[in-house]
């Protein structure tokens, strides 16, 4: 007998059990905390001005839908928004930012020293057109290759940068996730430029445009920098939809004993079309690999459905999905912290209703391992 719980959440966490607790922070002074209001939840801004740049995601054949959301949080701050395509034999891709609504302009940079993003090549073409244009504020999605550039940007213009940045309340005001998402700071930055990694699962995708925008060569002064050397790339290949983009994404936990089990929501995952992730639990006794990782050192995820299977809710996990459309959380332990942020809960042993699943939607079956 499985026992159902249906619960309201608060978001974008529970763990305060009064909200999210949103801390007000400017270059000067920490002000009082306050309510966080849903408008600055979802990216919304009110205004701004200045010329923007997007660094572009993407593997010199198309653009990331990364991407797309850093376009969306550019226009929150301005009209005038350029996306910058540094990579090598990456034209289509250029082509392709252009025609996306929102930009402005864009700007090409193809160089071999660019084909794999090698931050601190990356980081002095930035700095190059930094220098040339004299943005306002430039802006990447927070993906590996964002992280990895602009701090080193940031360090030569000698500002700060803000990272994971969920909503733009201005010209130089954003809102940011601090302790593990357990509360919200609102940041006034008062650098001449503005430099922003923002998080995709917070700003909805820019959609095509009805016109191409212009395409402009830039070459830097010095393309390679000369400190590291790119030797290979080791790609897991999949079927399955990337996870940070999936509509449906399927988790598992340490519960599942051991990485064989994980085929069992690999069936169900092929059935529904979404993505397979893990808890860090899992990732570290060795059951999948750490690409699968979901939460606050993992991958930040929003499917539209989430099914947290064995997992107990630790905040750093609730950290990479609690922004999720729809929470389902299987768990044998009622009193599990999972529970609090499902929407849908059900107490049942994982092995017993994991296949009972996989043959209601029609799924492949597979047996269960000690």
């Amino acid at each position: 007998m499985h026992r159902f719980l249906l619960r309201t959440r608060l978001r974008p966490t529970t763990a305060l059990r009064c909200g999210a607790l949103r801390l007000r922070v400017s270059s000067v002074k920490t002000l009082a905390p306050t309510v966080m209001g849903a408008a600055a939840r979802r990216g919304m801004s009110t205004g701004g001005s200045g010329r923007v740049l997007v660094v572009a995601d993407h593997d010199n054949k198309a653009l990331s839908d990364a991407t797309l959301n850093a376009v969306t949080a550019a226009t929150k701050l301005g009209s005038d928004v350029s996306v910058l395509v540094a990579g090598h034999s990456c034209k289509a891709v250029a082509d392709a930012a252009a025609k996306v609504a929102g930009v402005k302009a864009v700007v090409h940079a193809d160089h071999a020293a660019y084909a794999n993003a090698l931050p601190e090549n990356l980081s002095l073409l930035l700095l190059d057109l930094q220098k040339a244009k004299n943005y306002s504020h430039i802006i990447s999605a927070a993906t590996a290759v964002g992280k990895a550039v602009l701090p080193r940007v940031g360090v030569q213009l000698n500002v700060q940068p803000i990272s994971d940045v969920i909503g733009i309340e201005g010209a130089d005001t954003f809102v940011r996730p601090v302790y593990a998402g357990n509360a919200l700071s609102t940041v006034k930055s008062k650098d001449s430029v503005k430099i922003l990694t923002v998080r995709t699962t917070a700003f909805e995708k820019a959609a095509a445009g009805t016109a191409a925008a212009a395409v402009e060569a830039f070459a830097a002064a010095k393309a390679d920098a000369g400190l590291t050397q790119w030797v290979s790339d080791e790609i897991r290949k999949s079927d399955r939809p990337a996870l940070t983009s999936a509509r449906v994404v399927i988790s598992g936990g340490r519960a599942l004993k051991n990485g064989a089990n994980f085929k069992m929501l690999e069936s169900l995952a092929d059935r529904m079309g979404g993505a397979v992730g893990a808890s860090r639990a899992a990732v570290d006794a060795g059951y999948v690999p750490n690409d699968m990782q979901i939460g606050q050192t993992g991958k930040v995820v929003a499917p539209e459905l989430y099914v947290a299977v064995g997992i107990s809710g630790a905040i750093q996990h609730l950290a990479g999905m609690k922004d999720s459309k729809t929470i389902v959380a299987i768990n044998k332990d009622a009193e599990a912290p999972i529970f609090q942020v499902a929407d849908y809960g059900l107490v049942g042993d994982l092995f017993t209703v994991i296949p009972e699943l996989n043959k209601a939607v029609g799924a492949a079956a597979v047996a269960p391992t000690a």
